[in-house]
């Protein structure tokens, strides 16, 4: 039996990394459309001469891996660059829990950082999770950020080294007595992951068939952003008019792994906003249509009940 990790938890949370320099363009924004599952009646997130052409607004989320790469980045997230945090294998790194707020529209294209900060390390006896906060900003503008998103990292058989166990999270079950508002279905392809990988994030479980084996998986798992980014997709095409200015915010844990070639359910339930004059409050639920099993559970989605038109954004 291998010994417990040595975790500084006093070193880890609270550090800042050094601003990330990340760029994309409108080919870029495209290519994350189609892999979401934006299809041919929403040209304008796919379609540079569409007058409202824009930016699909869960597109940050893939900046982290992508950073200021055009081409192909080597997958490297393995710890060490953490005070306290010891290097880890990549490996056996899952995505936890995952939420996004929108502050202000997305340009079409630009250089950005990203501002990250460790907010959290905790011990969940069969592997720990590393939460991280992080803000895209204009480096001209930064206190005027575009996204707030946090993101745990489950690694798992890193646990069992007396850390903290981490707060209570906020449920957001579904009603019991209610039946889904609506419910969206996507029939994901056997090379979604291929393609999902362009945008950014190139770990090799999510393609090599001799990784996937090692870690626990049959075969490579579809990145749980690409599941994350399908389930956006159909709340905002089904409850927000597909405008890009209704997110307010998204918020979701991963409970499974999602094989390409899966069918994605989204469940959806409008229940009370604590603004609802200003919001639309949505529960929802994704779930893999052939095992029956949830997938993304504790989601939770704000639109803004009066969103501005969806029009052209601009490009730095």
């Amino acid at each position: 039996m291998s010994a417990p990790l040595k975790v500084d938890v006093s070193k880890a949370v609270g550090f800042k990394h050094k601003p990330q320099p990340v760029l994309y363009n409108s080919r870029d924004l495209m290519l994350y459309a189609i892999s979401i599952g934006v299809k041919q009646d929403e040209l304008k997130f796919l379609y540079e001469n569409e007058p409202d052409f824009a930016a699909f607004p869960t597109y940050p989320l893939v900046l982290g891996l992508k950073k200021d790469n055009v081409g192909v980045s080597v997958y490297g997230m393995r710890g060490g660059d953490i005070p306290g945090i010891p290097v880890f294998d990549p490996n056996t790194l899952v995505h936890g829990d995952q939420s996004l707020e929108i502050h202000r529209p997305l340009p079409l294209g630009g250089a950005f950082e990203l501002h990250s900060t460790v907010t959290g390390v905790y011990d969940k006896g069969k592997g720990m999770v590393i939460e991280h906060t992080v803000q895209m900003v204009d480096p001209k503008d930064p206190a005027r950020p575009y996204t707030s998103m946090k993101g745990s990292a489950f690694v798992r058989g890193a646990g069992g080294w007396g850390g903290p166990k981490g707060p209570k999270q906020d449920s957001y079950e579904p009603p019991k007595d209610k039946a889904p508002d609506a419910v969206c279905e996507d029939k994901t392809t056997d090379d979604l992951a291929i393609l999902y990988r362009l945008s950014g994030d190139y770990n090799p479980l999510h393609i090599d068939p001799r990784v996937a084996p090692k870690v626990g998986f049959k075969k490579p798992i579809l990145h749980g952003l690409c599941t994350y980014g399908h389930a956006a997709h159909a709340i905002l095409k089904t409850l927000g008019g597909s405008n890009p200015n209704a997110l307010k915010s998204i918020t979701g844990r991963f409970t499974a792994p999602v094989y390409p070639g899966d069918t994605l359910q989204t469940k959806m339930w409008t229940v009370p906003a604590e603004s609802p004059k200003d919001q639309v409050k949505v529960i929802f639920q994704v779930l893999v249509k052939e095992r029956n099993q949830v997938v993304i559970n504790g989601g939770c989605v704000y639109l803004w009940a009066n969103p501005a038109p969806s029009g052209p954004q601009s490009k730095l």
